[in-house]
């Protein structure tokens, strides 16, 4: 079934997958990056946030953080911009 959905179909899963995380923390990050980033994306690139997604949030919190080693299959532009956190809005 997931192999039906359209760009944006996927986009709308990814979305809510990114903000329903689990933690605050990393539905901030995660929805964030999403939120900021996903209406330029490939299909590619979505791709790419879909892997992510699939990967515990406390390895790519400390891939985002760089406080460990970002697995090769996740370098690249993404990560670099994932990695400058200029997303993250945290109401008060």
């Amino acid at each position: 079934m997931p192999d039906l959905l359209t760009l944006d179909g996927r986009k709308q899963r990814a979305k809510f997958r990114a903000w329903h995380r689990g933690t605050r923390e990393a539905d901030y990050m995660m929805g964030g990056f999403y939120d900021r980033y996903n209406a330029d994306w490939s299909e590619n690139e979505l791709a790419w946030f879909e892997a992510l997604l699939e990967e515990d949030d406390v390895d790519v919190m400390a891939w985002a953080l760089k406080t460990a080693p970002t697995p090769p299959r996740f370098q690249g532009e993404l990560m670099a911009a994932m990695q400058r956190l200029d997303y993250v809005d945290i109401p008060r």
